[in-house]
């Protein structure tokens, strides 16, 4: 029966007026785990939440009873003209019982049990939803006879543009990427190296973990929290673009080091990758590390509002290929080649749409980017580098600060 419902709105949404009496604007979840809910509410709650936008335009956030008080202090979020914005009156779920019967013991349950009660007190025949609306609220909700419509934007297009808050916030968090960045390069330029060639740290081998965790610590030290890992690979590894790194590091040879962590004090993360080499790199790597940096202005150079993200990633496809590399998407490979795309949004999720890459869309004024072209090869590793670009009506910001050399001694 739901199944069935469901399918009938999926047949009919194309079809719906969105202003129409009786539709609302549901998202529902775990604020500490769903950005799209986390600010709306205002708090990363961990406990089972919902934002409801009423036909009325009134908004409402149902909580935890025990996070009432507590949610009601973030009620209000500065906006960039400095007024007051209403996230939303505050309820439980007890202030909304179902029809028939009593909520449940369980949380979640509850809570989806209060949204659909909601909903249907105000009068509500339909609900538009995002993208991560979880199956127990579409299930309560549907079991109430309100339609729901998925909306592929929603959540989406409101968080590629930044306001000046989130941008702000994601300059901070780029500083501090960088000034961690800054001191993990220079610990490995500066390492001592064994008879193997193996880099040497106050006595201790250097690894690719060893390093992951002291970039850990200064990060903590910071506010901020590794939640996604980091990047600190050498060849062989490196060849895939997206492998952590294991084992010693040594010296003349390219390691990328990418740092991708979040400001637990805002949420928002930073997103910065340098390659550096202990000692001197062989001319390959100086050649790929040329072409590396030269597709990256190429690609930057292409990034004004009305531009498009497909145009971005071509530039910088131009500029490899011209120097002598080819794409090999999907395969390691022993010469250094192209394997990804240039760059993704960035905010509350490290990974945010748009992606710079084949097909992408229109960038618009507003958003914020990762520029990071590379190349990977298992013979001479991999060589990457990686800047935040905010676009701007008058082109693009580079948010970084860093050098992009191979050589921090």
């Amino acid at each position: 029966m739901i199944y069935q419902t469901l399918k009938q709105t999926a047949a009919t949404s194309s079809d719906s007026d969105s202003s129409s009496e009786g539709y609302a604007t549901l998202f529902a979840g775990l604020a500490d785990r769903n950005p799209n809910l986390f600010r709306r509410i205002g708090l990363p709650l961990g406990d089972p939440t919902a934002w409801i936008e009423l036909p009325s335009g009134n908004k409402i956030r149902i909580v935890r009873d025990l996070e009432m008080d507590r949610t009601r202090a973030a009620g209000i979020e500065e906006g960039d003209d400095h007024a007051a914005i209403e996230l939303g009156t505050v309820f439980c779920p007890a202030d909304f019982p179902p029809t028939n019967g009593s909520l449940s013991a369980d949380r979640e349950t509850a809570t989806a049990q209060a949204v659909a009660a909601c909903l249907q007190k105000e009068g509500v025949r339909r609900v538009r939803a995002d993208r991560t609306l979880p199956m127990i609220y579409v299930w309560h909700v549907a079991a109430a006879g309100i339609a729901i419509d998925y909306d592929d934007e929603l959540g989406v297009i409101d968080r590629r543009v930044k306001t000046a808050s989130e941008v702000a916030a994601l300059r901070q968090a780029q500083h501090v990427t960088e000034q961690v960045m800054l001191q993990i390069c220079r610990r490995i330029a500066t390492a001592s190296v064994d008879d193997d060639g193996h880099l040497i740290d106050e006595s201790y081998l250097l690894t690719s973990e060893r390093i992951r965790a002291f970039a850990a610590r200064l990060f903590m030290d910071r506010g901020f929290t590794m939640s996604h890992g980091a990047i600190v690979a050498a060849r062989p590894f490196s060849a895939d673009c997206h492998h952590a790194g294991t084992g010693p590091l040594s010296t003349g040879v390219p390691i990328i080091v990418d740092l991708f962590p979040r400001d637990e004090s805002t949420r928002y993360n930073g997103d910065c990758t340098r390659t550096v080499v202990h000692g001197t790199p062989n001319d390959e790597v100086v050649r790929m590390h040329a072409a590396v940096v030269a597709s990256k202005a190429a690609g930057e150079a292409e990034m004004y509002p009305g531009r498009t993200a497909d145009a971005v990633h071509k530039a910088v496809i131009r500029e490899l290929e011209a120097a002598g590399y080819q794409s090999r998407r999907g395969e390691l490979t022993d010469e250094a080649s192209i394997q990804h795309g240039t760059g993704h949004g960035i905010g509350l999720d490290v990974h945010e749409p748009i992606l710079l890459d084949d097909g992408g869309g229109e960038l618009l004024e507003g958003e914020m980017f990762t520029v990071e072209p590379g190349l990977y090869g298992r013979r001479d590793g991999g060589v990457r580098v990686e800047d935040m670009v905010l676009v701007t009506e008058n082109g693009p910001e580079i948010i970084n600060e860093l050098p992009m050399g191979l050589d921090w001694t």
